[in-house]
């Protein structure tokens, strides 16, 4: 379950001020939409969490074998370009975009969109809300992203600039021309 949190229109929450109430209350996990609302997020469960741990094995095993970029954890917030401060379940950063910033932004909340991003529904969210932050990551800059739906055994695929494909039951999924040679099992979370 997530709860948001929506303030006054007078009172505006800065990024700055996000930054601070972010590493003043490291055990409550939010975001903040480019709209001003504080999402507060539910920790996950014991299904979800190994689900989670999962998708980041897989992924930085082939991140480490190619080093074509770094792959980071749901506790990681980037700063979108539409100031959103978002959280994904699993991201990958080429190692050229990553590189070019500076050492305080990527200590900090790095001011990027990833490349890739894997969303994993749990059981307490809502599809239409994770539908909706697949669509804003590709609106910032993301060019290829999963949103794994084990409730349903489906995948949806977002490239940047083309319609959302939708996958029923697949065994693995391809990182495609992005992440070339990586072939995730998909079998472990259905």
């Amino acid at each position: 379950m997530k709860l948001s949190v929506y303030l006054p229109d007078t009172f505006k929450v800065t990024q700055e001020q996000f930054e601070q109430l972010v590493w003043a209350n490291q055990n409550i996990l939010m975001e903040r939409a480019a709209d001003g609302a504080l999402i507060i997020m539910s920790p996950t469960g014991g299904t979800t969490g190994k689900r989670n741990a999962g998708l980041i094995a897989q992924l930085w095993n082939w991140n480490q074998a190619t080093q074509l970029g770094e792959v980071f954890d749901s506790s990681t917030i980037f700063r979108l370009p539409n100031s959103a401060d978002r959280s994904p379940d699993a991201a990958w950063v080429s190692a050229a975009r990553w590189n070019a910033l500076t050492p305080e932004e990527q200590d900090g909340f790095p001011p990027l969109c990833p490349d890739f991003i894997i969303e994993l529904r749990s059981k307490t969210d809502s599809l239409k809300e994770l539908q909706d932050k697949m669509q804003e990551y590709i609106d910032n800059g993301c060019r290829f992203g999963w949103l794994i739906n084990p409730q349903n055994r489906q995948v949806g695929i977002y490239r940047s600039g083309q319609a959302v494909e939708t996958l029923q039951s697949p065994q693995t999924l391809s990182g495609e021309d992005l992440l070339p040679g990586f072939v995730f099992d998909v079998s472990q979370l259905f």
